[in-house]
């Protein structure tokens, strides 16, 4: 397992993360998997080179950071061999998902944060999360609010860095340069959608955190099952998958024709289709840490051999022209005019 810096900090995460939003039973069908289970793939990841975790408040409402502490303590070395990631913003309720009971549980506002952070300490059962991550944006309350209580913690000791999930570039630029004016802490990550059938990142977000040296980390790197192997022209709706109930994220008008690709080049290799989805992404200019979870063994067993598999160049750009994103306005503006300055320097 290679290990990569997370943007510009001195923080070393594998390149693989293990991603818990299946961790327990309270999360649409997604949450499946208990403590046993959920012990013994921890242990599976850590043996496999992963020192990376992911989490969230809102992950069957609090279960699977309960699940996940309780897993990392079953390994039973120090606190500082891996790196815990969880975020704050989401409702953490049935209620409060739907606008009912508790109208503070909820959001970034400074009380939200506060509270929310001390409530992760204490399921994780640790005393800092490495990296703290907004879930999201909330339109209802001052960025400056978000970024002051997020500086206190990291002040306090119970974060050690901030990260930021779902966000749009301006927002991301914005939160940077007011974090630099006051001098707080800032973000250096984005976990974000991205996939080789979702490529909206490609667009302003990937370039915007190469410039700044945000390190990239993908969630639902398989498109919600969708590169999997089980959906396939002939077979858009398999009985029982995961997107035959809750269809989510969406993916390129695209897909199938990926899916065509994907299954020509696995075959050559001899490899699975998720392994080469995953190899595809972790090739891509950026990505620190690719986030994959799993609802059994097997699955994850598949995916912590992606890391192994070796693309060639010729291989890359098949999969890559396949589902290429659109220029859109201004990026193929700047493009053309740059492109025409460097066949001629002298030109306005």
């Amino acid at each position: 397992m290679e290990h990569a810096r997370l943007g510009n900090t001195g923080l070393k995460v594998s390149r693989l993360c293990l991603g818990t939003m299946t961790f327990g039973f309270k999360f649409r069908n997604i949450g499946a998997v208990g403590q046993d289970d959920a012990n013994i793939m921890v242990k599976k990841a850590y043996g496999a080179g992963i020192n990376f975790f992911d989490t969230a408040d809102m992950y069957s409402f609090g279960q699977s950071e309960e699940i996940l502490g309780n897993a990392l303590k079953t390994l039973n070395v120090p606190r500082e061999k891996f790196v815990i990631a969880t975020k704050v913003r989401s409702p953490l309720s049935e209620e409060a998902m739907n606008g009912t009971g508790d109208l503070n549980n909820a959001g970034l506002s400074r009380k939200h944060i506060i509270e929310a952070c001390d409530n992760s300490l204490k399921r994780l059962k640790t005393d800092y999360i490495d990296l703290y991550q907004v879930h999201g944006w909330d339109a209802s309350c001052e960025m400056e609010e978000t970024l002051e209580a997020l500086n206190d913690l990291v002040r306090q000791g119970k974060v050690l860095y901030l990260g930021v999930s779902n966000w749009t570039a301006r927002h991301i630029m914005k939160a940077l340069y007011l974090a630099k004016g006051e001098k707080f802490s800032g973000f250096v990550s984005l976990q974000a959608y991205y996939s080789l059938v979702a490529r909206d990142l490609e667009h302003e977000l990937l370039p915007l955190c190469n410039e700044e040296g945000l390190g990239v980390l993908p969630w639902s790197p398989l498109s919600g099952g969708f590169l999997t192997g089980k959906y396939t022209r002939q077979n858009p709706k398999p009985a029982g998958a995961r997107r035959s109930e809750f269809n989510f994220p969406p993916v390129d008008e695209r897909g199938y024709d990926a899916i065509d690709v994907l299954i020509e080049i696995a075959k050559k290799k001899n490899i699975s289709i998720p392994q080469l989805s995953l190899a595809w992404l972790l090739s891509q200019k950026g990505v620190t840490s690719v986030i994959i979870g799993a609802n059994k063994m097997s699955q994850l067993e598949d995916n912590l051999e992606s890391v192994k598999v070796n693309l060639t160049e010729d291989e890359i750009s098949k999969l890559s022209g396949v589902t290429m994103p659109k220029k859109l306005y201004p990026q193929w503006m700047v493009e053309w005019q740059n492109y025409r300055k460097s066949l001629n320097p002298d030109e306005f």
